[in-house]
């Protein structure tokens, strides 16, 4: 027990002992692992058009102007992505059904980057043009993010779910225009 006192004593094994556990926290803040094991769901509902005021014609119901499924990249990803025009203008990227893996600062992004399976696609949605919608809000169920309203669709063709902090996509779906 005397050996193992005096060894602790050293300079060099207290310094070691101090960089070890400031690299160990850092590593937890940086992976934040616990989130592997915390699922968020969020349910969103779809927005109503307003109920018209007597005498006024009823509001048109939202229109799908684009919509793809989510294919898994670094994690495994599934469900569905829509943009929807809603009877006052606005537009809104609709997430349904999602699940996927939980991470540490999650995004949606509105990319130009075409859609490719496995690796190849893990890295190129950042590359290009794209819009970020904020942060996910939850790694399952049914997300609404409002669009700007200056923003010009020509040539947003995806939405991916981005992990910003390790540049990498963790599932992505091509919008196809809707007629």
């Amino acid at each position: 027990m005397g050996r193992v006192r005096l060894w602790l004593k050293r300079p060099v094994v207290i310094s070691v002992l101090v960089v070890g556990a400031l690299g160990l926290s850092l590593g937890v803040y940086w992976f934040q692992p616990w989130k592997l094991f915390v699922d968020e769901t969020v349910r969103d509902a779809l927005p109503a058009a307003a109920t018209p005021a007597a005498g006024e014609p009823a509001a048109a119901d939202p229109r799908i102007l684009a919509s793809g499924s989510l294919i898994s990249h670094e994690h495994d990803t599934s469900g569905s992505a829509r943009i929807v025009e809603l009877p006052d203008g606005s537009r809104i990227l609709r997430l349904e059904n999602l699940d996927t893996s939980n991470g540490p600062d999650l995004r949606v992004l509105l990319t130009d980057a075409p859609v490719k399976q496995g690796t190849a696609g893990w890295r190129v949605f950042d590359d290009g043009k794209h819009v970020s919608l904020g942060k996910l809000k939850g790694n399952k169920g049914d997300q609404n993010y409002a669009l700007p309203r200056d923003l010009d669709l020509t040539g947003y063709t995806s939405v991916s779910i981005w992990c910003d902090r390790f540049d990498v996509s963790f599932g992505a779906a091509e919008l196809a225009p809707r007629a």
